[in-house]
């Protein structure tokens, strides 16, 4: 059920003024996945990311739309259900969003209403991390993981768009994948040193662990936080010219 097939989804890129996005594209699981949902009754379905909550609707509405309640990792993710649940007749119970927008916290405050076998579907991306499992499996949770989809770089970027993001002070990264492939993207120049506006702590974590300086985020993972992130490191970079 883990094997991935050649159905790509390319996702909508929103960009700043003045900016120019380097894409990537996804790659999603399909029948099995629907046959899961379909065919197992679980007490949660968390889902972490707006990408995984794309590739989930496909999968529930191929299944036959089944009543589910959702666990989402923060408020960007469950927007994704906002239109859908309006169609929906409230078949989609968007019923949990933790403290904090991150796995960790996710994990660590899920309820489980007394259930000692509380059962989780947690459909991921094949390069997410395990906090989410390790830590509900270590509350009690019964967690099934399903690689639903899997995110990869390009390959190739037009020489002309590659020489404009060398040139830019600040480069915005929504998660740890995209920093690194910017980062495998650059490494063999040694011309760009600019500041890194990450859109919450788990991807500055990763900025950092790759060697990466002058890295900002929220406090709070969301769009908002990661804007002001951005605003932020453009001013210090204003302020370091004039001086």
């Amino acid at each position: 059920m883990n094997e991935l097939t050649e159905n790509m989804r390319f996702g909508t890129v929103r960009t700043f003024k003045g900016s120019t996005p380097i894409k990537s594209y996804v790659i999603s699981c399909g029948d099995s996945y629907a046959f899961m949902v379909a065919a197992t009754s679980f007490d949660w379905i968390t889902i972490t990311s707006p990408e995984a909550a794309l590739v989930f609707l496909d999968a529930w509405r191929a299944a036959g739309s089944p009543c589910v309640k959702i666990a989402v990792v923060g408020a960007g993710t469950a927007s994704i259900f906002n239109e859908a649940r309006v169609s929906s007749k409230q078949l989609i119970d968007v019923a949990f969003v933790p403290s904090k927008a991150t796995g960790k916290v996710l994990a660590s405050e899920l309820p489980n209403h007394g259930n000692d076998g509380c059962t989780v579907l947690y459909p991921a991306s094949a390069k997410a991390g395990h906090d989410i499992e390790e830590g509900l499996s270590n509350r009690g949770f019964q967690v099934m993981r399903l690689n639903t989809y899997t995110t990869e770089a390009v390959q190739h970027v037009d020489q002309m768009i590659f020489e404009q993001a060398l040139s830019a002070s600040v480069v915005a990264v929504a998660s740890p994948s995209a920093i690194r492939a910017w980062v495998n993207l650059v490494a063999e120049s040694e011309r760009w040193g600019g500041s890194v506006a990450c859109i919450g702590e788990t991807t500055a974590s990763a900025a950092k662990r790759m060697g990466l300086r002058n890295v900002y985020y929220p406090s709070s993972p969301g769009i908002q936080g990661w804007v002001d992130s951005i605003i932020d490191a453009l001013g210090i970079h204003k302020q370091v010219q004039k001086v």
